[in-house]
């Protein structure tokens, strides 16, 4: 393995600086969401993993992935890194079984979920097509 080109201070403060909540991919589909007229809570703290973006009346949760952070499958955004697989793929594999979880929970609550993944706001309108879908429609959209 190649070593680090970073010092372990500069990792650090790179790694420090990623957020857990109000990231550029959610900050889009909360856009997205307000063109299309529709009225949200963040992180709602009633449900299992607080999804990024709930619709308590419609009983309706959206989460917003990043694709390495979440490992999206067949991804060319969630590749692994080069380095320290040993600390990287259990933390990353660990994320995406924390999410199957949070997601079964949210289920078996009665509400309905839909995933939207960092790499598909490429095509705005088509996750626009998808969130109207999913909050209009009557059954979920996975």
């Amino acid at each position: 393995m190649p070593p680090d080109t970073l010092t372990p201070v500069e990792r650090s403060e790179r790694m420090a600086r990623i957020r857990g909540k109000d990231t550029g991919p959610e900050r889009r589909v909360r856009r997205l969401l307000t063109a299309l007229g529709f009225r949200y809570r963040l992180q709602y703290p009633k449900l299992a993993g607080r999804p990024d973006i709930a619709f308590p009346g419609r009983r309706k949760v959206i989460w917003v992935h990043g694709c390495f952070w979440h490992r999206h499958l067949d991804c060319a955004l969630a590749r692994l890194p080069k380095s320290r697989l040993d600390f990287w793929k259990p933390k990353l594999e660990e994320n995406r079984s924390r999410d199957l979880r949070n997601q079964a929970a949210v289920h078996a609550a009665g509400w309905d979920a839909l995933v939207v993944w960092e790499c598909e706001l490429s095509d705005e309108a088509a996750v626009a097509a998808r969130l109207r879908n999913f909050l209009d429609g009557d059954a979920a959209v996975s």
